[in-house]
């Protein structure tokens, strides 16, 4: 073999050498896979805590291959354009409000005396249960991936007067309740005999100042506290609902995981979920104290004496056929009775 041939020979092999070594080191210096997470609560909410905690977990059992980011306090748009965002990937994961915008049926979540207790909760929103499977059916066909239903808090009624007979659902109350504008809240309180209204969440705390309303329901006893304690006189602790927030991830991103980080990603939230209701029923208790401290009068009530107001929003469901479909809200009332069942057994 002449020296030519061999200096040709030795320089394939090198640069093969070279080329194979190469790619061995850009796939060990992969880049990780850094998802968004977008949330609506403060930095020191526990909630915001549990995206944090989701986020380390998921980062030390992937190796750091999947990084999430985690953004709260609405830094990347309110919950109705970070759901836009994740129908179209740009913002990876969530931890938010469900958007009923974009399907009506999502109001499930907001119905009226489903669920009145913390033991009743955790049955309700089991990621095995009716009810999770539909919310996730819903948010599917949107091409969102609900990972988890993570509690805040049970939702009551604040007033800045007394009501009248507040436990008797066959009384008008002598009060005008300032509502969310969805049907769900609507049909439920205008059937217990309370008077109602729609107004702007921003608008709220001026309309009690100014008698334009003389209370509020649809947020959390914490959130209550932290925006309307200095306006509120009363407080009235139905647990007629929930505040409730979805853990989702864009079907676009879900996609791209490898079975063995879906795993991971899905057991980090799965721990969260489920202690958000041990969280939830804590901070109840710790700014239901507040409340009181501040010189709020609040009524707690046992579920007997909760159950005819409960009975009355039931009745009304039925009203929600045309906008949720019947067959959803007959699934609904079968399987909420179920539960129910099961926890006063």
């Amino acid at each position: 073999m002449t020296i030519t041939k061999r200096l040709v020979m030795f320089s394939l092999v090198f640069l093969f050498c070279a080329v194979t070594l190469t790619g061995t080191v850009q796939s060990a210096a992969a880049a990780p896979l850094v998802l968004k997470f977008a949330g609506q609560n403060p930095p020191e909410h526990f909630a915001t805590i549990s995206m944090n905690e989701i986020a380390k977990e998921v980062a030390q059992k992937t190796n750091n291959r999947v990084q999430i980011k985690v953004f709260p306090a609405n830094q990347l748009g309110d919950y109705s354009l970070v759901y836009e965002e994740l129908i179209r990937g740009t913002v990876e994961m969530a931890m938010i409000s469900f958007p009923s915008q974009f399907d009506s049926r999502m109001d499930l979540i907001y119905v009226q005396g489903y669920t009145s207790s913390y033991e009743q909760v955790a049955k309700v929103y089991d990621p095995d249960g009716w009810f999770f499977k539909k919310m996730d059916e819903f948010n599917s066909n949107l091409g969102v991936k609900l990972l988890g239903m993570y509690l805040e808090g049970m939702v009551g009624i604040g007033t800045v007067k007394p009501m009248r007979d507040p436990l008797n659902p066959k009384v008008d109350k002598g009060v005008l309740l300032r509502i969310p504008n969805m049907d769900v809240f609507k049909t439920a309180l205008e059937g217990a005999k309370f008077r109602t209204i729609s107004i702007p969440f921003a608008d709220v705390y001026q309309a009690m100042q100014t008698g334009v309303c003389d209370g509020d329901t649809g947020y959390s006893i914490v959130a209550a506290y932290t925006t309307f304690g200095d306006v509120i006189k009363h407080w009235y602790n139905f647990n007629k609902n929930t505040e409730c927030l979805g853990v989702m991830v864009s079907d676009k991103v879900w996609n791209k995981l490898s079975p063995e980080d879906r795993k991971v990603l899905q057991q980090a939230v799965n721990k969260q979920a489920a202690q958000s209701i041990t969280n939830a029923k804590a901070n109840d208790q710790k700014y239901l104290d507040l409340m009181k401290k501040k010189g709020v009068q609040v009524h707690m009530y046992t579920p007997k004496e909760l159950k005819p107001t409960m009975d009355a929003f039931a009745a009304t469901w039925s009203q929600l056929d045309q906008s949720k479909g019947k067959e959803l809200m007959d699934e609904f009332k079968k399987e909420m009775k179920k539960i129910s069942d099961e926890i006063t057994k």
